[in-house]
């Protein structure tokens, strides 16, 4: 039998590989998809997005029976949490999209190689060959005309800590048997504040330390101090321009000296988080017998997702100057697959991606930070809109945040649009879109949007650019 040559293979089935495999079987390719773990999905579904996301839903609840009374609902002081059964059910959740991938890489005939997959070279007579390395340390090969790789990223680990019972990482923390009594987070961007929620609204104490001057040091500032206040409010401490100096394990937990101002402090707790970044997994891959230029670990690529190496590309997390978000990943595998299957294709616009952290109150935003539009020279005017003004958040008992529109002073231009609040992960989807389109904070304000809604809250944040808020 001939030998088969894929149109292309990818390495990696996280969300920018599975992703990139489908795209590129509806177009019609030969697919590839190589996969060194028993399960299709990566960490976004099996230690990341997904079953992090379960659980802050399980803590929204939890704490809206806290409330009960308010909604009018009796009888409910004596309820009692049920961890395991809470574990149990975000196990489901990932069994059931792990099957679901399972169906889509059949559907869209992607043959899946179960193995560790590696760069052997660049293309001889336009083919590539990838070594393919099973569980059962037997080699195979494959022939390719294009690569795609998509080996996703890990937790970054303080120098001299490895994980285990006490230190953990996202991986340890999703595992845990039961609910720690107390808690620190090493890191404030969006995984550590959104465990730092789970975990409170489950009467963990918990203290959170950050390097930078604050929480969510990437959104907006005026976002970072109501995140602030409200975790004040919630009982989450937290630290910022603190560096750890020391961590100890005991018997009982760890120790935490850490120095703010030059100032030393002490903290013990049960469990500590470590979550102060992810690195991209690029070592041993077989990158330096190619082309492929890297930093840091990170891939340089074109605007394609195209490396120096013709032929191969990099997706998700492993690409220098892209967000680590499974959402961009997945547009950057549909990027790759439609330049190598001669479809029409649209580069990423970075102004354009959505950040979306799932605490609560939850953050959305997309765009430029106000601070961001000063420093690139930009006349700017603001709106700022509180949900406590909308009706919708009133019904829902939800009244923090805000949702605050950057504009073009001169041209009405949407810059960035900032919210924490109730659904703001899921609002920040009309602010893309309107940027997306070009759309103005005028074209914002003659937009009909339904009432009751929180979306209501983004027609009076671009009438407030203008002072013309109906309902402020």
């Amino acid at each position: 039998m001939p030998e088969i040559v894929y149109d292309v293979v990818i390495i990696g089935s996280g969300p920018a590989g599975y992703t990139a495999a489908i795209r590129a079987g509806q177009y019609g390719l030969k697919v590839a998809l190589i996969e060194k773990e028993t399960v299709l999905g990566g960490t976004c579904l099996h230690v990341g997005c997904i079953p992090t996301k379960a659980l802050l839903f399980n803590a929204e609840i939890w704490d809206h029976l806290k409330d009960a009374k308010e909604f009018g609902i009796e009888g409910v002081d004596s309820r009692k949490l049920n961890w395991a059964a809470i574990q149990d059910r975000k196990s489901k959740i990932v069994a059931k999209h792990t099957k679901g991938l399972d169906f889509l890489m059949k559907k869209n005939k992607v043959e899946v190689i179960r193995g560790y997959g590696k760069l052997t070279g660049p293309a001889k007579e336009g083919v590539f060959t990838v070594e393919v390395k099973a569980s059962d340390s037997k080699n195979s090969q494959l022939k390719a005309k294009n690569i795609i790789l998509s080996t996703g990223s890990e937790a970054r680990m303080i120098p001299g800590l490895e994980p285990g019972p006490q230190v953990l990482t996202n991986i340890e923390i999703l595992d845990l048997t039961q609910i720690p009594k107390s808690l620190i987070v090493v890191g404030a961007g969006a995984v550590g504040v959104e465990f730092a929620s789970i975990f409170r609204s489950f009467d963990t104490k918990v203290t959170i330390i950050e390097m930078l001057p604050r929480l969510v040091p990437v959104e907006d500032e005026d976002v970072s101090k109501e995140l602030g206040r409200v975790y004040r409010k919630r009982g989450i401490e937290y630290f910022t321009g603190a560096k750890v100096d020391k961590i100890e394990k005991t018997k009982s937990g760890v120790n935490v000296t850490f120095s703010v101002d030059g100032k030393q402090q002490k903290i013990e707790a049960e469990k500590i988080l470590i979550a102060v970044g992810r690195k991209p997994r690029t070592e041993n891959i077989g990158l330096e017998k190619t082309r492929v230029q890297s930093e840091r670990g990170f891939i340089k690529t074109d605007k394609w997702m195209q490396t120096a190496e013709p032929g191969v590309y990099a997706i998700g997390d492993i690409v220098m100057g892209t967000p680590q978000l499974a959402h961009v990943g997945a547009m950057e595998g549909i990027v790759a697959a439609s330049k190598i299957a001669g479809k029409p294709a649209k580069p990423i616009d970075l102004q354009k991606i959505p950040n979306a952290t799932y605490c609560h109150p939850e953050i959305g935003s997309v765009g430029l930070t106000e601070a961001k539009a000063k420093a690139e020279g930009h006349s700017v005017k603001v709106g700022k809109f509180p949900f406590t003004a909308n009706s919708r958040a009133s019904i829902v008992g939800q009244h923090d945040g805000f949702i605050k529109i950057v504009s073009d002073a001169e041209y009405g231009e949407i810059l960035g649009v900032h919210i924490i609040g109730p659904q703001a992960t899921e609002l920040i989807a009309e602010a893309v879109v309107a940027m997306e389109l070009e759309a103005t904070v005028e074209d914002l304000m003659w937009t009909i949007h339904a009432h009751p809604t929180l979306a209501e809250a983004m027609l009076d944040a671009s009438n407030s650019v203008y002072e013309l808020a109906i309902n402020a």
